[in-house]
């Protein structure tokens, strides 16, 4: 018997390069391999990969909080304390 093409199991899709992720999809696949990883599922190899890709995640997601906490601390306030622009981080 050869293998064919229908006899192989798709290839899983990479994935997506961390630093182009939203904060949400990287959140979202973190919180996906925390559950895998609590519940023993894989090989020593795979847990190994998954949390590796969760270390990467997790420093993406808490690169992308910080930048929004820096966002929202330089909004500018008209004299009536409405939001009037924002200022650069570095300003």
């Amino acid at each position: 018997m050869t293998d064919t093409q229908a006899d192989k199991p798709a290839a899983a899709p990479a994935p997506a390069p961390v630093d182009t992720m939203s904060f949400e999809d990287a959140l979202r696949e973190l919180e996906a391999i925390v559950e895998t990883l609590e519940q023993g599922r894989g090989s020593l190899d795979d847990a190994i990969a998954a949390y590796e890709r969760g270390a990467a995640l997790k420093k993406h997601c808490q690169k992308k909080l910080e930048e929004a906490r820096l966002k929202v601390e330089k909004i500018k306030l008209d004299e009536s304390g409405q939001p009037s622009g924002t200022t650069d981080f570095d300003a």
